[in-house]
């Protein structure tokens, strides 16, 4: 089998889900063989600011709190660079698609996962943790999950920039409406923008214009099959990471995983297609109806995490980390299915004819 043929089953996710289990097994067991729980490990910002001063100290822990970055970065890149400066003027001048994705961050989503929370999370930290997992609308992750689907990147690029002003302003308000007196530093919101956002942003844009300019789009899209591979390798390289922070926790204490994965998969699965389904009724095209239900969707895992490690207890921490262990498979089906999905609920504009 060719690499050619061997990406076409990855896209098309006939091999892809096999994968995805595999890596989350091999992170499973790397979790367990160093017990990786046991280590206080560093934040990606922190371990990235000490390389930049000179001050990093090499060791297990350390290494590993880069392996996220690394990983998020080989996701982001490839579809960074398809974006195109006009593509990105044109998703500002989408106000209608634009306000499904801000009404649903901002007026459902935080109050959907409160209440399920109520329903399905009996133990007060756990709870708490869920709903800190629900206020912060994603800022990395849905732009690949949007790429992966073949919708519109440039789109969920300039939702996902809004997103990431509106939240720095709207997190704290809402966590004190929804959980009670939180104090955490509003930089960590910034520091992930840039660390999750912008630098894959830069090094994508000035590929592009590096490549177009010697070679035009067709060195372009001769590039594309290595891109793309590298996207999902950084997928599995991400899965493989975050399984292993929590492998050995997983495997000693399963009730915890098993319980905030009901209420996770249900949030994710019924915003998706409820924005998804609304899209089409607004005659959105596929790929701005598959932008919009994943910006509507993803959470900021990163966020959620940097303020259940600065405010609350391990244990409420704990329910943070478990949250992109069970929200990135859920994702990857939510992929699959919007492809299934498109010639069902979506009416594409029949091409033009040229004139005889």
């Amino acid at each position: 089998m060719t690499a050619s043929r061997l990406l076409a089953k990855l896209e098309d996710f006939r091999l892809l889900p096999i994968l995805v289990a595999f890596a989350m097994a091999v992170g499973i067991l790397v979790g367990k063989a160093l017990t990786i729980s046991d280590f206080t490990l560093t934040p990606p910002i922190d371990s990235l600011k000490a390389i930049a001063g000179g001050t990093f100290v090499a060791s297990v822990p350390n290494a590993i709190s880069l392996g996220v970055p690394i990983g998020l970065f080989a996701m982001m890149y490839p579809a960074m660079t398809n974006v195109r400066l006009g593509e990105v003027g044109a998703a500002f001048r989408s106000p209608r698609q634009l306000g499904v994705v801000l009404a649903f961050n901002y007026f459902v989503a935080p109050f959907v996962m409160l209440a399920l929370a109520n329903v399905f999370v009996s133990d007060p930290e756990l709870h708490t943790g869920l709903v800190l997992y629900g206020l912060a609308p994603c800022i990395a992750m849905v732009i690949i999950f949007t790429y992966l689907a073949k919708g519109n990147t440039p789109m969920a690029l300039v939702f996902v920039a809004l997103n990431s002003v509106a939240q720095m302003l709207l997190i704290p308000v809402y966590a004190r409406l929804l959980i009670g007196n939180v104090s955490f530093d509003v930089w960590v919101v910034a520091e992930s923008v840039v660390l999750y956002l912008g630098l894959p942003l830069i090094a994508g844009v000035l590929t592009r214009a590096l490549v177009t300019r010697r070679g035009g789009e067709e060195a372009m899209e001769r590039l594309k099959p290595g891109l793309s591979a590298l996207s999902i390798l950084g997928l599995l390289f991400t899965l493989i990471v975050m399984f292993a922070l929590k492998g050995d926790l997983i495997l000693e204490r399963p009730g915890i995983v098993l319980e905030m994965a009901v209420p996770m998969a249900l949030f994710f699965g019924v915003m998706f297609f409820v924005v998804l389904f609304i899209g089409s009724r607004m005659r959105f095209s596929y790929r701005d109806g598959v932008a919009v239900a994943f910006n509507s969707t993803g959470r900021d895992f990163e966020i959620a995490i940097a303020i259940a490690i600065t405010a609350f207890s391990p244990t409420v921490a704990l329910a943070t980390v478990v949250g992109p262990l069970i929200e990135v498979p859920v994702m990857l089906f939510l992929v699959w299915a919007a492809t299934r999905l498109k010639t069902r609920w979506f009416i594409e504009p029949e091409p033009a004819v040229a004139a005889a």
